[in-house]
């Protein structure tokens, strides 16, 4: 009984340490390619905004539209939505990302340079 009362404080801050690292590691977003995810962000119609209570998700496009996510899922949301908003509004065609408006009409196009940001493409977007 000496020894579990001489190990449990140590037992709970590991475990405690264990948890935040987990929380800490969950919440985080995905790594991107910054060139091709900067040019195509400029698109996309959703964006962060900052509230009095955290961060909220609006869109450009709707204005009633707004999430107020915890900040433990709120880039895993984002990510979620850019990725819909991606499978209408992307087009890869020979090394060339297209970016659509909503009437599919061509907004702009990206020529992708290097493997890295072709395989950015297919794995973030699924195109």
């Amino acid at each position: 009984m000496e020894s579990l009362k001489k190990y449990l404080p140590l037992a709970l801050l590991l475990g405690f340490l264990a948890l935040g690292i987990s929380a800490f590691m969950q919440s985080k977003p995905s790594q991107k390619n910054e060139r091709v995810y900067k040019i195509v962000k400029q698109y996309s119609p959703y964006y962060t905004d900052q509230r009095f209570g955290g961060i909220q998700i609006m869109s450009k496009e709707d204005p009633e539209f707004i999430e107020k996510p915890d900040n433990m899922v709120l880039f895993k949301r984002l990510d979620e939505l850019e990725k819909a908003w991606a499978q209408k509004h992307l087009k890869l065609e020979n090394n060339v990302l297209i970016i659509l408006d909503n009437n599919g009409t061509q907004q702009a196009t990206l020529p992708l340079n290097t493997q890295e940001e072709i395989n950015f493409t297919h794995t973030f977007y699924g195109i």
